[in-house]
């Protein structure tokens, strides 16, 4: 009896031990997060925005576990350039050259693993992005608020688009291109909300 009443506490324990570590996951307002990317080349720079699609961020007692993310393609937008400047880039970026967004219409992240970085709510995040139906391992540093019982996830990524096959304009994939080169990496400025 005193050995059937231990393990029925010990259940317990563990039962309300468990639910007290649960993993939430977190829906992230994809109309309110950003999503900011940077190209360069030679001759400077071009800027803009794109959308998720969906996403989701994955707490366990507070701390940032984990994360899956659908970006939408063909909401690539310039945003240094008016007109037709603008619309020709967006284009171009839309085309086979660049992101083939018509056979691809979508790229994803998921989130492999995260490793706290000593400082409260900084984290090294590890994990496979998939672009053109080729995924690679990327690492970059994540900060987390939370705001009112919003959380607010803000990183800096920089992806080299030459790992995914995107050849045009790249050096490393051709010779003597001069000022019409244009860098294999890119920047994204990433700040997330989700509830």
């Amino acid at each position: 009896m005193k050995k059937m009443m231990f393990l029925s506490a010990t259940a317990l324990i563990l039962l309300v031990g468990l639910s007290f570590t649960a993993t939430q996951s977190l829906t992230v307002d994809i109309e309110n997060s950003l999503v900011e990317w940077t190209g360069k080349k030679v001759t400077g720079t071009h800027s803009g925005t794109i959308q998720l699609m969906s996403g989701n961020l994955e707490m366990t007692e507070n701390i940032l576990t984990g994360g899956k993310f659908t970006i939408d393609m063909n909401s690539i937008k310039n945003t240094d350039m008016e007109g037709g400047g603008a619309a020709k880039l967006e284009g171009h970026l839309k085309s086979p050259d660049f992101f083939g967004v018509e056979a691809h219409p979508t790229a994803t992240f998921v989130i492999s693993k995260i490793y706290p970085s000593g400082t409260e709510g900084d984290y090294r995040v590890r994990g496979g992005i998939t672009i053109k139906d080729i995924t690679k391992e990327i690492k970059f540093n994540a900060h987390l608020e939370n705001v009112e019982g919003v959380i607010e996830v803000s990183a800096d990524i920089v992806i080299d688009r030459s790992d995914f096959d995107i050849k045009y304009g790249s050096g490393s994939f051709f010779d003597s291109l001069g000022d019409k080169t244009i860098y294999d990496e890119f920047e994204l400025k990433v700040k997330l909300l989700a509830r």
